[in-house]
């Protein structure tokens, strides 16, 4: 005889706050759309316990100079001369399906020259002018130096609605007043740690910055580098959140497109050893699958590198959204 099975479904009393990226011409700024990351109700693609407004979206890294001697050569191949220009690779990046841009500053230029805020100021320009998607800088991991650019930056991109990042304990105050003067939205960046993220929270709404105005990244490692500690602890921020703890409902920004490929099978070359297979194939699975593990612990945004990537990842969330 038929049984009929009741199905247990968990009601959350929290949820997850939306934030925009980006500003139109309406809002202020030049972006042809905006962005809005956030509002789950309910553990990742659960629609049957909660609604998700918003699917997870992609980002493409685009670097302020050519990565072309540290970046293994199928990621090289795959996006060719345009490494060297900023302008095109954005463009290409938005071919290749980007749903938002990630423009990496870096330390010099592609003539070796130190990186100025100046310099910073005409490639942002530059980025802004080359797309219409949304805008999100990041500094060069120097918190001196960047404190210089991403200061020159946020007055520079004034009403575009940036995400300027990362804010980490040793230099978020600079940033942090740099967006909240010019209507930014900024990403907080701390080890893997669910207090450490929940603290800088703290540290950040305290100095003014309202709360849907920031991105939390709670770093991650990659596919067999980590990636199980990095995935507990954004599911216990995600389950904190939905328990109703108001300082981890922030959106979460991961970067597997970073950890991927500098692990040693990204990196190893053809028949290195032979039993691993295709390179470029190698390289790619591993980008997407740890991409795909960190989507199901609660990202928000993705940061890739590899287009290839991009289409797979972006079909997986495709089909897992809730209809």
């Amino acid at each position: 005889m038929p049984v009929n099975v009741e199905v247990p479904i968990e009601k959350w009393p929290g949820s997850i706050r939306q934030v925009t990226l980006g500003a139109t011409a309406a809002e202020g700024g030049t972006r042809s759309h905006t962005v809005t990351v956030g509002g789950a109700e309910a553990l990742p693609f659960l629609g049957f316990e909660g609604r998700f407004p918003n699917r997870p979206q992609i980002a493409v890294e685009v670097r302020a100079a050519s990565p072309a001697q540290e970046w293994p050569e199928p990621l090289v191949q795959a996006w060719g001369a345009a490494l060297g220009d900023p302008v095109a690779w954005t463009k290409a990046a938005e071919a290749a399906g980007a749903d938002l841009i990630v423009f990496q500053l870096t330390a010099t230029d592609n003539a070796g020259q130190r990186m100025t805020a100046a310099k910073a100021r005409q490639a942002l320009r530059a980025i802004l002018g080359a797309t219409g998607l949304p805008l999100m800088v990041l500094g060069t991991g120097q918190a001196e130096l960047d404190n210089e650019l991403l200061v020159a930056v946020a007055e520079d991109g004034v009403g575009e609605r940036l995400a300027l990042g990362p804010c980490e304990d040793k230099n978020y105050r600079t940033i942090v007043a740099a967006a909240m003067a010019h209507g930014h939205v900024v990403t907080s960046r701390t080890p893997m740690d669910v207090n450490l993220a929940k603290q800088l929270t703290i540290l950040i709404h305290d100095m003014g910055m309202p709360m849907d105005r920031i991105i939390m990244d709670p770093t991650t490692g990659a596919l067999g580098y980590g990636i199980e500690y990095g995935y507990s602890v954004m599911e216990r921020l995600r389950l904190a959140a939905l328990q109703g703890d108001g300082m981890t409902q922030q959106p979460l920004i991961v970067t597997p497109g970073e950890e991927a490929w500098r692990t040693k099978e990204s990196r190893s070359g053809e028949g290195v050893p032979p039993a691993w297979g295709d390179w470029a194939a190698r390289a790619i699975n591993w980008e997407a699958l740890t991409a795909a593990s960190l989507v199901e612990s609660g990202a928000d945004i993705l940061v890739l590198r590899h287009p290839e990537a991009v289409a797979r990842v972006k079909k997986m969330i495709t089909g897992l959204m809730p209809v």
